[in-house]
Parts: structure tokens; C-alpha cells; sequence
């Protein structure tokens, strides 16, 4: 009889392991395998590394004055009578630009010269005089005080006499001073002041505005640092250097020229050395006022390697890029540290690092890791190279060299 409760003990525990049996393959048997999802493909711009000779430029903003300009101003006070030239009109040296009653001034002009030939007579008798008694103080004929007394007439009659000349002379120059001229050829601006008005050498507003525009001039700054490559360049500033005026606008070339003068000291307050670029402007392009971008060309890199200025990244152990691998089917970015001589223009020169036909990432890095597999999209807009398109973006007004490596970029990848 002890048998039975033991045989049904074993019985309850073989249906209990059956029971956990089938419970642990309904969890765990049961369980499909995880699948593992591939690394998306990652959409990115692409171009390849040129080689090209690359100009080193220095560029500035400047702008264009004329090259001389003047302000006519009334020398002498009176009612304008005329101003005979037009409004933007072209004039010649010498020609007349306004005129000033001169009536007043050529009668003192008469009373000079009337004042003149009176002395010139009365010193023409005292001359004749002092010989009479010169040849009868030889005769012994008089004293010789009184031919002494004459001697000092005659002297002091031909003082009156230049002290005449110097008032006529002078009242000459106010009569020609109501005849305005110009000094310079150049181009007249917009009359201040009309005939009829009283003008006076007082007023500091002028008359009218002479600028010569061509040739013109402008005028630009430079930090010391560059000032002192342009030095070397042209040996002290004794050879010309070629200078390029560019519109801030649409970045037309508007003309070219040379400079021709450099200040003679740095700004201690800026660090800057002011120059002076003289353009022939024959067809007008430049107009004082103006403000323009100035470019120098000091070196010409040969042979040197470029890529878009959005294809550098800056990482913790310097700028980089991304290079596309094409390995059969699938093209993979990698990691590629280079050296930046310079960036300009959306330009970037790569001493090391990659080489010509590299094919680089210009767009979409920051969602690049190393191995990251890619896909080539179509560049937004035409452009080679260090183009507006390639740069990601509209030009801007004012390209210049940059420091080594200055360059946009995404951020750097996870190591």
C-alpha cells in the first residue's frame, strides 16, 4: 500500500518537467533570430580633386575717388554773373566755369595804374633833374648838399614807383580771380550755386565740383602682414603692381590699373597700411564714391592640387576631408587628414593629404562616418571646383586669402 503514493509522486513530477519542458520551447524555441539591418546608404555630394595653377591674391575693400578733384570756390566777393558750363558735362583745363562781376575790381585796377603813371612821371623829372645838378655841382656851380637832396628824391620816388607796380599787379589778380577756370580736365558735378547770388571767399560750399575720373584712383588698406609681402613683390614698391578692381555687386572686373603709392606708415590703431591704385578707366566703369573689391595677385601656386572649400572639415587633430573608396559595387567614405596651404574663394589648396582625381565629399558629412557606404546626388547648380555651386552657396562679395585651413566643414566623426 506505500507503493501508491510514491508512484503517483513520480508521476506528478515527470508531467511537471513535460510542463516546463513545453513552456521553455513556446519562449525561448519559438523566437525567430534577430535580424541585423545594414547601414543605410548616405546621400552626398561628391567631386574630384584638380590640379591647377592657383594665384595667391591679396584683396581689400576700396573705394574709387578721382584722381584730382576740386572744389571751385569764389577768390574774390561779388555777384555771380555766369556759370556757362552744364551740369555732368565734360571740361578741359582752362576752360570757363564761372564768372564774378568784375566791375568794381577793374576800376581799382584803373586807379592802380593811374596812380602809377603819375609817380613814374614825377620820377622821370627828378632823374633829369639830379643830372642838371650833377653837372653844375661839377662846375661848382652849386652845393653839393642839394645834389645830394635830389640824389634821395630820385630813390625815393622810384620806391613809389614799385610800390605802384605791387597795386596794380594786385588789383590785377582780383580782375582775373572773377574769371573762374578750370585747373583740370575731368567731368563738372551738380552746380551749388546759382548766377545771380552773391558769392564770397568765405563760403565753403563752392561753386561747382571738378572730378577727374580718368584717369581715377582708389584707394584701399592692407594688415601689415600683407603690406609687407606686396613690399617684396614689387622690391620696395619701386616696380608697379598689377591691381584688379572687382563690383561688390555682381564681382564684374571693373578695371585694371597699378599701384602706385603706398603711405608711409602702419595705422598703430588698425595695423593697416593705406594704398593707392591708379585705373585708366576709359570707359567709365569706376566712379568716385564707390566702393569696390580690390584684388592683388602675389604668387601663383604651380601645379597645386584643389577642392571645393566645403570638402575641409576641421577635426581635434586638424582638417580633413572625405574621401569616396569605390570598391566594386559599393562606394564607402574614409577619413583623409590633409594640410591647407591656403583657402580663397571657395578654394582650397592641399599641400598633402589627397591627390588629383580623388573624388571628396563636398555635402552631407556631417552624416558620414568612417566606412560609411554613399551615394552620389546631384550637385545643386553648375560649377566646377571652388565654384558658387560647389561651395554650397551664392559668392560672396569680398573672397580673400585665408588663414591655413580655414575652411567650412561638418563635425568631426566619432573615433
Amino acid at each position: 500500500m506505500a507503493t501508491a503514493p510514491k508512484r503517483f509522486r513520480w508521476g506528478f513530477l515527470v508531467v511537471g518537467a513535460i510542463l516546463v519542458g513545453m513552456i521553455a520551447w513556446l519562449v525561448y524555441g519559438n523566437k525567430k533570430p534577430a535580424r541585423t539591418n545594414p547601414a543605410p546608404t548616405v546621400a552626398v555630394t561628391t567631386t574630384k580633386a584638380s590640379m591647377r595653377d592657383f594665384p595667391v591674391v591679396v584683396t581689400a575693400l576700396g573705394a574709387a575717388q578721382a584722381w584730382q578733384g576740386v572744389t571751385i570756390r569764389a577768390q574774390v566777393n561779388g555777384r555771380l554773373l555766369n556759370v556757362p558750363v552744364k551740369e555732368g558735362a565734360e571740361v578741359k583745363k582752362g576752360q570757363l566755369l564761372a564768372e564774378i562781376d568784375p566791375a568794381p575790381y577793374q576800376a581799382t585796377l584803373m586807379v592802380a595804374q593811374g596812380a602809377q603813371r603819375r609817380d613814374e612821371a614825377a620820377l622821370e623829372q627828378a632823374r633829369i633833374d639830379l643830372q642838371r645838378y650833377q653837372t653844375l655841382l661839377s662846375q661848382n656851380s652849386i652845393a653839393k648838399q642839394q645834389a645830394d637832396t635830389q640824389a634821395a628824391l630820385v630813390k625815393q620816388l622810384e620806391g613809389t614807383v614799385m610800390v605802384d607796380k605791387g597795386n596794380v599787379a594786385a588789383a590785377q589778380v582780383n580782375v582775373n580771380y572773377t574769371r573762374i577756370l578750370s585747373p583740370v580736365d575731368g567731368r563738372v558735378g551738380v552746380r551749388l550755386v546759382d548766377a545771380g547770388n552773391v558769392v564770397s571767399t568765405q563760403d565753403t560750399q563752392g561753386i561747382i565740383i571738378v572730378n577727374e575720373v580718368s584717369p581715377i584712383a582708389v584707394t584701399f588698406t592692407v594688415p601689415q602682414g600683407d603690406f609687407q609681402r606686396l613690399a617684396n613683390l614689387s622690391s620696395g614698391f619701386s616696380k608697379p603692381l598689377t591691381t584688379t578692381a572687382l563690383s561688390q555687386e555682381t564681382g564684374a572686373v571693373l578695371g585694371t590699373g597699378e599701384l602706385v603709392v603706398a603711405d608711409n606708415r602702419v595705422d598703430p590703431n588698425t595695423g593697416t597700411v593705406q594704398m593707392k591704385a591708379r585705373f585708366a578707366n576709359a570707359d567709365r566703369k569706376l566712379w568716385p564714391g564707390q566702393f569696390v573689391n580690390v584684388r592683388m595677385t602675389v604668387q601663383t601656386l604651380q601645379h597645386a592640387v584643389t577642392v571645393p572649400a566645403t570638402a575641409v572639415n576641421q577635426g581635434p587633430n586638424g582638417p580633413f576631408v572625405f574621401v569616396v573608396n569605390h570598391d566594386g559595387q559599393t562606394d564607402t567614405a574614409r577619413m583623409q587628414p590633409v594640410k591647407v596651404v591656403t583657402t580663397q574663394d571657395f578654394t582650397a589648396v592641399i599641400q598633402d593629404g589627397i591627390k588629383e582625381g580623388d573624388t571628396v565629399v563636398t555635402d552631407g558629412q556631417l552624416s558620414l562616418r568612417p566606412g560609411s557606404k554613399v551615394r552620389a546626388r546631384p550637385a545643386q547648380g553648375a560649377g566646377g571646383p571652388g565654384g558658387p555651386a560647389a561651395a554650397g552657396g551664392r559668392g560672396g562679395r569680398r573672397g580673400g586669402a585665408q588663414g591655413q585651413g580655414q575652411a567650412q566643414g561638418g563635425r568631426p566623426p566619432a573615433s
